[in-house]
């Protein structure tokens, strides 16, 4: 059953599934798909070619589906697609993508995004990551799951957040950053790993163990970091410092690891 507000506009052709509820004057539009058990409270704005999965929840004035802050933009046909069971709190902004960024932004399952963040164009954010308050993250950026990003925060364009990892609140990050790493700062650099996430998610001790030895090895041995990478990606039988190791050999704009200065 539905609970359309008489104040809302939807637009014909928007699909809205089972037990949904929409507001007073909200709008979804014509390209919007609603999935079952939604719920979309006041003032909040579902734009363009929207895909919201089951019993996800917007709040209060948020707007998703709205065109790129990308002057590149010129109109073309572009998506949003957010997972099930996530929830965006208020004044949120979540962006379509761009041609150029694959045409598609996506925000994944069981996701919290709270009050006034930014999503921009291209933006790809895995399963079970929480973004707090009043957060920016610029186009193209991509997150891991479980990753989780500190309030005030801002993400520069193209940046890469491993999975597990997390980003201290009022940090300005430019560079990538490495699974189950965190990181603190204006420029932001690296300040351990993030072990507290670790044992919440993680039940195999062992592989924590592993985890923090190739951290030290990689970043804290004064080896080459993509050299101390490779040896590991050839020597170790562990998922998770594989992934490290490949994440810092790939690494397009580099670690944000904090040199120490002599003298």
């Amino acid at each position: 059953m539905q609970s359309i507000h008489p104040t809302a506009i939807v637009e014909n052709g928007a699909k809205i599934g089972k037990n949904v509820t929409i507001g007073p004057y909200c709008y979804i539009s014509s390209g919007a798909i609603i999935g079952d058990g939604c719920t979309i409270m006041q003032g909040a704005v579902v734009d363009g070619k929207t895909t919201l999965g089951q019993n996800c929840k917007l709040f209060y004035h948020t707007v998703v589906g709205s065109i790129p802050q990308d002057l590149k933009y010129k109109g073309e046909e572009a998506e949003l697609i957010i997972g099930n069971n996530t929830t965006i709190r208020e004044f949120c902004q979540i962006n379509v993508g761009t041609q150029g960024g694959g045409g598609v932004t996506k925000v994944g399952n069981n996701c919290f995004i709270m009050a006034q963040v930014h999503l921009g164009h291209d933006v790809i954010v895995g399963d079970n990551v929480i973004i707090a308050n009043n957060t920016a993250i610029a186009g193209h950026v991509e997150i891991g799951n479980n990753a989780f990003v500190g309030g005030m925060s801002g993400v520069h364009q193209f940046c890469k957040i491993g999975e597990y990892s997390m980003i201290g609140g009022g940090s300005a990050l430019s560079q990538d950053l490495p699974p189950y790493c965190l990181c603190e700062g204006n420029r932001a650099h690296l300040r351990g790993l993030n072990l507290v996430g670790l044992r919440r998610n993680l039940d195999n001790k062992e592989e924590i163990e592993n985890i923090k030895k190739a951290y030290k090895k990689i970043f804290l041995s004064g080896i080459a970091m993509q050299d101390a990478a490779q040896e590991l990606l050839n020597e170790t039988k562990s998922i998770y410092v594989k992934k490290l190791a490949k994440f810092v050999i790939n690494t397009k704009r580099g670690i944000p690891v904090k040199r120490k200065v002599n003298g």
